[in-house]
């Protein structure tokens, strides 16, 4: 049976705020389908919208949570960690700035800091089932990325290690993932140890190929590495669990490159922007996501230099749409075929 991609969905996280619609999931969710998104993807970092260790203890509130969308229209599509998976692995190079992540009582103490969001990632794994998900998505952390250009020399094994550990603190997280049924869609993303495809072989070769670990496939990050974003569904999409579908453009000049030469965001060379407004070829992408049977939702992410985020909001729910292709379920030329006959085939080759 062919498989078609779901959507238009939206996440949350951009969008949250203290002011109506906006502060509260019902509010947001009624806007979001007042735009014509059929499905969410929320934030479970956010307590304005959302409360993830009640979702953990309790299938009554998530139900509760369910019905209340369902009754919009809408579905939950993932619950996102991406804040809390980066703060399972944080070099200390980055600690003051990623403390704001986590709760107040917890900056300046990294191990409790990591303890918090290990513990928060597995009430996840249980909110998602509680919630009748198959995948959440989130960030991996990093070691190694303060080094990932390599000068000065990096000593040998640091990169080894720095995934040696990695796996170390993920693998009792997935497990937990693996026991309620749900996978970890992991954003490949810079500023995560896991930035490319090389980057997550490595760490799936780390973790013993766990089939928990996968992909949120997002390709603007690709685009602004210069990384062949088509190419990577080809290689990768057994891996692919998730899609946020986000818009970027690279203009290289004789000032700068992919580093961006520590630019703004409006003045940099990569820059993150509303869907159409950039340069990744969705319709490539829908089409080859459609080739491989995705099955799974289309979830805007909306980051743009330039944009409001409500008029790119509106404009990215029937940009999505517009690219879901429907999938056929037969060939172009079979009003053209027949039977086989063996015999008529050997004798159009001029065998016997």
């Amino acid at each position: 049976m062919a498989a078609n991609i779901k959507g238009p969905a939206i996440f949350l996280a951009q969008f949250a705020a203290d002011e109506a619609p906006f502060n509260s999931l019902s509010s947001i969710t009624a806007w979001a389908a007042s735009l014509g998104y059929e499905g969410i993807q929320i934030p479970s970092f956010d307590d304005r919208l959302f409360d993830l260790g009640l979702a953990s203890e309790s299938k009554a509130y998530c139900d509760d949570i369910k019905g209340q969308c369902a009754d919009l229209g809408v579905a939950i599509t993932e619950l996102s960690t991406h804040l809390q998976g980066q703060l399972v692995a944080v070099h200390p190079a980055y600690d003051s700035q990623f403390d704001a992540f986590a709760p107040e009582q917890l900056r300046g103490n990294p191990s409790a800091r990591q303890e918090w969001a290990v513990d928060q990632l597995k009430r996840a794994a249980i909110a998602s089932r509680n919630l009748g998900l198959d995948v959440s998505v989130s960030f991996t952390g990093a070691l190694a990325f303060p080094y990932l250009y390599p000068w000065p020399q990096r000593p040998a094994g640091l990169i080894e290690e720095a995934f040696a550990e990695l796996a170390r603190r993920w693998r009792p997280i997935l497990d937990v993932y693996d026991e309620h049924g749900v996978d970890v869609g992991y954003e490949i993303h810079p500023g995560e140890d896991v930035f490319d495809g090389a980057t997550f072989e490595m760490f799936l070769d780390a973790l013993d190929g766990h089939r928990r670990c996968t992909i949120n496939y997002d390709p603007s990050h690709f685009l602004l590495q210069q990384l062949n974003y088509l190419d990577f569904i080809d290689i990768y999409h057994e891996r692919i669990s998730a899609f946020h579908v986000k818009d970027a453009e690279f203009n290289p000049s004789g000032r700068q490159g992919v580093y961006s030469g520590y630019q703004g965001w409006t003045e940099r060379a990569g820059r993150f922007r509303s869907l159409g407004d950039g340069q990744v070829d969705f319709t490539a992408i829908f089409s080859k996501l459609a080739q491989y049977d995705y099955d799974s939702w289309a979830v805007l992410e909306w980051e743009c230099c330039l944009k409001h985020p409500e008029q790119g909001a509106a404009e990215g729910a029937p940009f999505i749409a517009d690219h879901i292709i429907r999938v056929t379920e037969k060939a172009f030329d079979d009003f053209a075929g027949g039977e086989t006959d063996h015999d008529e085939i050997r004798q159009m080759m001029g065998l016997s």
